[in-house]
């Protein structure tokens, strides 16, 4: 192992051996978090990106894909109750591909596949079943496709054809769809499915169409449509013009100070209306025209009968008599305009509305009734002839509710303060306890790098023997708390005390500058041992 590493590990024990019981505890942990979070970074970004294989599966397609995966030694998550299988990204393209060479996922509803089926013994029953089935099935596949849908089911309910018209009856269809968590479908969405339903079967119509969520919950309803029922229509009816006349009070005489009530009659009954009607064109040719002319003229003789007399003897007139005869007769057909309309009139049709609103007589100003009721009865819509009102009055409005909404207000202001200070105080304190942690792991690593330079500049600790004689200290014993070992003096004359002293002195000041505090504590022993003398 190299010398530096060896060197650090030292310093590294003799450092965590130096440790209390608490900068123990405090290191362990810290190096646990650290040693936790490496390893949690290291398997989250080890783990590879997962991605649906395939959703809305049946449990027996999902346990054989299952067993495909575990065959090949793909990893795999299961996730809607086993309905999603989910594959690392890189293998989705590749699994899909074996899934479908061995016939994955089976539990399909068919469609117009199950036509290709068919053999040549099949009685008609048979076929007007199948066929039945084929478009139940292919139905349930488009309405599946859409956004949101998880699975959908569809049943329909086609009567036999009969010869007599009176005895023919619409058909009608099912719809159950389950959607994906957390997704409603929206009224569109409703009408859409409605609308594909009814226009792939003849003779149906999206009055004719169910749809039924998950949760039982009825979205269109057969004979209502999509929309729903007339209270439906009616609450829709009075929400839509409750707020338009809402907002326009608001702006009017200020928020808080107006409230409007609506309430509408609506129709339950639904009806076909058909009209005729005629009009004649202007400057248009006649299509025929016949006209018949007759004219006679004659000339009287004696022959000419007179005039009965009395007793029935016949007189005559006295001349002879002339006659004419003239007869003229004109038909002519004329080209007509004849318009012809057919309507269907749904149930939901308004047929009575009353608005009703109270004004704040302390806020109105100079605003006046009448020109409030001319403004509600043009946001309203209000039909006289229909039968439609307004009422509008102006009453002191109570203040308790706006008392206690504002006392409310105030309470969960304070709370979500108090909340947001908690959350503060809370990050900040574990982030002044990571820093800490941090700041103290930093101080000992930096003492014990400190206490390792010291040991290798401070090498092997020097001896010191000193004479009571030659060192100008009176000292009686020689007996020091550090002792140094000098070199023996040579005897060179009368001048080898003095360059002895100049020697140890010269050694002292060397250990002075090498380690003060030990050259302090030295002399502060020569001083009490001084003292003690």
């Amino acid at each position: 192992m190299p010398q530096q590493v060896t060197s650090f590990l030292r310093r590294l024990g003799d450092t965590v051996r130096g440790f209390s019981v608490a900068q123990r505890v405090i290191a362990i942990i810290g190096v646990a978090v650290v040693a936790l979070g490496v390893t949690g970074i290291a398997l989250w970004a080890s783990q590879p990106t997962y991605t649906p294989l395939f959703s809305g599966l049946q449990a027996a397609d999902a346990s054989s894909i299952v067993d495909q995966l575990r065959t090949d030694g793909v990893p795999y998550q299961l996730t809607d109750g086993g309905a999603t299988i989910l594959v690392p990204q890189e293998k989705v393209y590749d699994e899909r591909l074996k899934a479908a060479s061995a016939g994955l996922p089976a539990s399909t509803t068919g469609g117009y596949s199950l036509l290709d089926k068919m053999g040549v013994t099949s009685s008609e029953f048979q076929q007007s079943v199948t066929y039945k089935r084929a478009m139940e099935g292919e139905l349930a596949n488009t309405i599946s496709a859409m956004k949101g849908v998880k699975t959908a089911s569809v049943r329909l309910a086609i009567p036999q054809d009969s010869v007599f018209v009176a005895d023919k009856k619409d058909p009608t269809a099912s719809v159950f769809v389950e959607t994906q968590n957390g997704v409603t479908l929206t009224p569109d969405q409703v009408q859409a499915i409605v609308h594909l339903t009814s226009a792939a079967i003849t003779g149906m119509k999206p009055t004719d169409v169910a749809v039924v969520s998950a949760d039982g919950t009825v979205l269109s309803a057969v004979g209502t449509g999509a929309t729903g029922g007339a209270d439906k229509q009616a609450t829709d009816y009075e929400t839509r013009v409750k707020t338009a006349v809402q907002d326009m009070l608001d702006k009017v005489v200020g928020p808080g100070n107006a409230t409007v009530a609506v309430a509408a009659d609506v129709s339950t009954e639904s009806a076909q209306r058909t009209e005729e009607s005629y009009t004649t064109p202007t400057n248009a040719p006649s299509l025929s025209e016949t006209t018949q002319k007759e004219t006679y003229t004659g000339t009287g003789g004696g022959s000419a009968a007179g005039v009965l007399g009395p007793d029935n003897i016949a007189v005559p007139n006295g001349g002879n008599g002339n006659g004419s005869f003239s007869s003229e007769s004109a038909t002519k057909d004329n080209a007509v305009d004849k318009v012809t309309e057919q309507r269907t009139i749904p149930a939901g049709a308004v047929t009575r509305q009353t608005v009703s609103v109270a004004l704040n007589s302390d806020a109105i100003g100079s605003v006046s009734t009448a020109e409030i009721r001319n403004l509600v009865d043009a946001a309203a819509g209000i039909d006289l002839q229909r039968g439609d009102s307004v009422s509008v009055e102006t009453v002191p409005f109570s203040k308790a509710g706006a008392t206690e909404a504002a006392k409310a207000l105030q309470e969960a202001k304070d709370a979500a303060t108090a909340d947001q200070l908690t959350a503060i105080v809370r990050t900040s304190i574990i982030a002044a306890a990571v820093l800490a942690a941090l700041v103290l792991v930093l101080v000992l690593v930096r003492r014990s790098r400190r206490r390792a330079g010291e040991e290798a500049i401070e090498g092997p600790e020097p001896t010191l023997a000193f004479e009571a004689t030659p060192f100008p200290l009176p000292l009686q014993q020689a007996a020091p708390t550090v002792p140094m070992q000098l070199d023996p003096l040579p005897d060179a004359g009368p001048d080898a005390e003095e360059v002895a002293a100049d020697r140890r002195r010269a050694e002292i000041e060397a250990l002075a500058d090498r380690d003060p505090q030990k050259t302090a504590e030295f002399l502060r022993s020569l001083m009490d041992d001084r003292a003690s003398v």
